[in-house]
C-alpha cells in the first residue's frame, strides 16, 4: 500500500515581541523539563479549554454573587497553562504535528476567546453589545494572522508589544476592577466605565487590522508587481 499524500509543510515564521515574552519563555521551559511523561500536549489544549469554560462560567455566576468572579480569574491561569504550554511542551519534546497542531490550537484558541469575551457580555458589568464588538476585533485580527500565513509565510502573535499573555493580565486587572467596583453607573450614553474599556479595545483591535491590513497589501504589491 502507498503512504497516505502528505502535502508539503512550509516552515512558518512565528513572530513573538510581546514584553513578558522572555520571562514567559523561561517560565515554559522549566514547566516542560518537569511536565510528567504521561503528560500529553493534546491534555495540556483539553486544559486550557477547561480553564475558557471556568472563566465563562465565573463571569456568568457574577450574576448572582460577584465572589464568582475569582472562578474567572483562576480560569485565567488555568486557560494560560494549557493554552502556553500545548505547543511549548510539543517542542521540547521534538514530537511536533505541524498541520494537527497549528489546526487544533488555533481552533481552541477561537473558541476559547469567544467564550471569554462573550462570558464578559453576559456579566453584569459589561454589555453584550460591546463585548462583541470586541470579539469582532479579535476575530479579524486572527484572520489577518492566518492571511499571512499563507501570503508571508509568519505567524505574528503580538503587536504593539502586547500578546495573549499580556490580554490575559489586562482581563485578570480588568476582572478584579469589576469585583473592587461593582455595577458602575452609566457615564456616556447608556456606557459605564467598563463598557468603554472593553469597547475601546475592541475599536483599537478593527483600526489594527485595517492598518495592518493596508501595510501587509502594500507590501505585496511591491513583492508582486501587476504583469504587463
Amino acid at each position: 500500500m502507498e503512504p497516505a499524500f502528505k502535502p508539503k509543510i512550509t516552515p512558518i515564521d512565528r513572530i513573538q515581541e510581546n514584553l513578558v515574552a522572555r520571562v514567559e519563555r523561561r517560565a515554559l521551559n522549566w514547566l516542560c523539563a518537569r511536565m510528567p511523561r504521561r503528560v500529553s500536549p493534546d491534555m495540556l489544549t483539553a486544559f486550557g479549554m477547561f480553564g475558557a469554560l471556568l472563566v465563562f462560567t465565573g463571569y456568568l455566576g457574577s450574576n448572582l454573587d460577584p465572589d464568582w468572579l475569582w472562578l474567572s480569574i483562576g480560569g485565567y491561569v488555568v486557560h494560560w497553562l494549557g493554552d502556553s504550554l500545548d505547543g511549548s511542551l510539543a517542542r521540547f519534546r521534538k514530537i511536533e504535528r505541524p498541520r494537527y497542531g497549528y489546526f487544533l490550537d488555533h481552533s481552541c484558541d477561537g473558541f476559547a476567546t469567544t467564550l471569554l469575551v462573550v462570558g464578559i457580555g453576559l456579566s453584569p458589568f459589561v454589555l453584550l453589545e460591546v463585548s462583541l464588538v470586541a470579539l469582532a476585533g479579535y476575530l479579524l485580527m486572527s484572520i489577518h494572522a492566518f492571511l499571512s500565513v499563507r501570503v508571508l509565510g509568519e505567524l505574528r502573535l503580538s503587536y504593539l508589544n502586547a500578546g495573549p499573555t499580556e490580554m490575559r493580565l489586562i482581563l485578570v486587572a480588568l476582572t478584579l476592577a469589576m469585583y473592587i467596583a461593582g455595577r458602575e453607573a452609566p457615564v456616556l450614553w447608556q456606557l459605564n466605565p467598563f463598557d468603554i474599556f472593553v469597547g475601546g479595545v475592541g475599536i483599537l483591535l478593527v483600526t489594527l487590522f485595517v492598518t495592518q491590513t493596508i501595510q501587509v497589501a502594500r507590501r505585496l504589491a511591491v513583492e508582486e508587481p501587476p504583469l504587463n
